[in-house]
């Protein structure tokens, strides 16, 4: 064999043995996930009015949720009498009043809420739509700052401040968390806070 082929051959044969790494083709970096639309929620205040506001929520939310939750579905439907509200539209009134009454902060509704929800008498969609309206409310509070409070705001026709408005929501709910206690104790339902108390 010749030199020059037997050269050629062991250069071909050496290049076939060596192992050259050449990074593999890749796909481009994944890139992240789209910014969600729902902006990020704010910390709770840990002082001032909207600290001690979304402390009191909690306590009433805790209270109307535990009393819906305790009265039979049978009784969604009992009213004390004609022309009044039945147990199931209180409840819904009051859900009704947390999704409302923030518009005044330009707050806006979640679709498909509306006056026409008192109509809804089934129990555990007014327990949803209950814990649904009170977050709606958190929200609309996390959603202001403390310099927010004495800010002008429009609520039924009148001038108020942001502040009156979150004092409106809080007694309106208290307001009917009293008729609902009422309705509960005259349908024979104890209220569960109180049971055991003498």
């Amino acid at each position: 064999m010749n030199k020059l082929l037997f050269q050629s051959m062991f250069f071909v044969v050496m290049i076939g043995c060596v192992t050259v790494e050449v990074p593999a083709q890749t796909e481009p970096a994944p890139k992240p996930p789209a910014a969600s639309a729902a902006p990020a929620t704010p910390a709770a205040p840990t002082t001032g009015f909207r600290a001690e506001f979304l402390k009191q929520l909690d306590a009433v939310e805790k209270k109307v949720i535990d009393l819906a939750q305790a009265m039979p579905p049978d009784k969604y439907s009992w009213r004390p009498a004609a022309g009044v509200r039945s147990v199931s539209e209180v409840y819904m009134h009051i859900a009704g009043g947390n999704w409302l009454i923030v518009r005044a902060l330009g707050v806006s509704l979640p679709a498909g809420i509306s006056r026409d929800m008192e109509k809804i008498s089934d129990k555990a969609k007014v327990v949803d739509h209950l814990k649904q309206s009170f977050e709606h409310v958190r929200q609309a509070v996390l959603g202001k700052s403390d310099a927010d409070l004495d800010k002008p705001a429009k609520l039924f026709g009148r001038e108020t401040t942001v502040r009156d408005v979150f004092f409106t929501v809080g007694m309106h709910i208290h307001e009917h968390l009293g008729q609902s206690i009422a309705y509960a104790r005259s349908a024979g339902v104890v209220p569960p806070w109180s049971a055991g108390a003498p």
